[in-house]
């Protein structure tokens, strides 16, 4: 874990500087310099306004985790409770814990993926992971489009979400390489433990040892 956010430094470095060019500004007035005063007021904003984005920014990928090799991203337990039925006990990283009751014959977990490009890192953007649903899954197509569908969140809830910010708003192209879904899934018809693992080419599913 982080203990400095590199996001909130740099939304930090942008606001003093736009302190600077107010007091630069308030300056520029007393000499009576009006086009020193404008240029320094433009500045001014010009430095709130990218502070104001790199805060924006950090406050949104809160939930989401910093990807930078394979890791895990949660243990589950399996018990089936009868055909095509089964309990998914989810443990997290920050140990919380879920409790899913799902139909099908197999284990379904997607996420969201958010990919920025190379000199975003240096602002402290790197590739970002966050778990967005359960469902059970059925192995037969017919019983996939007829029988009883189970679908959970597993996303925490975000008054912004920067996966949404990015997908409504084309101007933060010029940061991001590629947004996507990754999913996976497994036959669940015995007890078993198994570990959700995120790697940069998406999610996978390994038996617990």
């Amino acid at each position: 874990m982080e203990l400095v956010n590199p996001l909130n430094i740099t939304a930090g470095i942008f606001a003093v500087f736009s302190l600077i060019f107010l007091v630069a500004f308030f300056a520029s007035l007393k000499k009576h310099k009006k086009m020193g005063a404008t240029k320094n007021l433009i500045y001014m904003f010009l430095m709130l306004v990218i502070s104001l984005l790199f805060a924006t920014i950090s406050f949104s990928i809160q939930g989401y985790t910093y990807l930078t090799h394979e890791e895990l991203a949660a243990y589950v337990d399996i018990e089936p409770t009868g055909y095509q039925s089964f309990k998914a006990y989810f443990l997290f990283p920050d140990s919380t814990e879920a409790e899913f009751n799902l139909a099908g014959d197999e284990l379904y977990v997607d996420a969201h993926m958010l990919k920025w490009k190379s000199f975003a890192n240096l602002f402290g953007l790197h590739t970002l992971y966050e778990l967005d649903r359960v469902s059970g899954r059925y192995a037969d197509l017919d019983d996939e489009t007829s029988k009883n569908r189970t679908v959970y969140s597993l996303a925490s809830d975000k008054l912004i979400d920067i996966f949404n910010i990015r997908m409504k708003n084309d101007f933060l192209s010029f940061l991001v390489d590629a947004e996507y879904g990754s999913a996976t899934f497994i036959n669940v018809k015995k007890y078993s433990k198994l570990k959700i693992m995120v790697s940069a080419t998406g999610l996978l599913i390994r038996k617990a040892e």
